[in-house]
């Protein structure tokens, strides 16, 4: 299994900045092909990095929010063979597929239409997934974000678990729900406390590591502040911290699992 990441920025400055790009992250494996939260530069970032949309057997929206979601229709042209297949999976939130209470929606009925399967998943039901050549067991976990259908996830495929915290605050039960990971990718967007809720800090993902025990740790979703301080110093001091090995997340890092 392999990772590529896409995209490891976040926030609003970033967002429009593009210090670091908003791709979000593709994971490779024999069974299944899958891009977690195309943001703005999914699409782009993927052809330069060479991983092809058409490959892909899987798009995964975690939440309705722009820079999770602005480049998942054009992904869905590309995974259904720029729409005239019908094919592949697309897995988000309630918000995300069917709407808030106005009706807004991050994917278009149209672009829901050309994928073979579009799911909404319920928290904690585990539920697997048949793709061309393999299958693959996903069970979603609620996040507690401004966006209230949020999910992060667990996913075991071809031997290995992945789990990923996507935008959160921090909840006592994170490490318990995301406990037996040989991989745990987390949205850590701030190197400490401030105001505003939503987002883990590097102190509460230390937390969360303390319980959960994965044999690794990326942190990806990074601010401004935290990149000027250094992600690969916050990703030590949790390390140090946590007792879990940890490492940041850099745009186009490739990661064998």
């Amino acid at each position: 299994m392999e990772i590529v990441f896409l995209g490891t920025g976040g926030g609003r400055i970033n967002l429009i900045k593009q210090a670091r790009g908003t791709g979000g992250f593709r994971i490779n494996s024999p069974s299944a092909n899958i891009h977690v939260d195309p943001g703005p530069g999914a699409l782009i970032h993927s052809i330069k990095n060479r991983q092809d949309p058409i490959t892909l057997d899987c798009i995964i929206v975690t939440h309705d929010h722009i820079d999770h979601v602005s480049d998942a229709m054009a992904l869905i042209e590309g995974m259904s063979h720029y729409g005239l297949k019908k094919k592949g999976i697309v897995i988000g939130s309630r918000h995300a597929l069917a709407g808030d209470e106005t009706g807004d929606r991050g994917i278009s009925g149209y672009h829901q239409s050309k994928a073979a399967l579009a799911h909404i998943p319920e928290f904690g039901q585990k539920k697997t997934f048949q793709t061309g050549h393999g299958e693959f067991l996903f069970v979603a976990i609620p996040m507690k974000h401004e966006e209230p259908t949020a999910f992060g996830f667990k996913l075991a495929m071809d031997g290995k678990t992945l789990g990923y915290i996507s935008d959160t605050e921090y909840m006592e039960s994170l490490g318990t729900d995301f406990a037996g990971c040989d991989l745990l990718i987390v949205n850590c967007i701030k190197p400490e406390a401030d105001k505003y809720g939503g987002h883990l800090w590097t102190g509460e993902v230390t937390e969360v590591l303390k319980t959960a025990r994965p044999k690794l740790c990326v942190i990806t979703h990074m601010g401004m502040k935290m990149m000027k301080l250094g992600p690969a110093r916050e990703a030590e001091k949790i390390e140090r911290e946590s007792g879990v090995k940890t490492i940041a997340a850099r745009d186009g890092m490739k990661l064998n699992v």
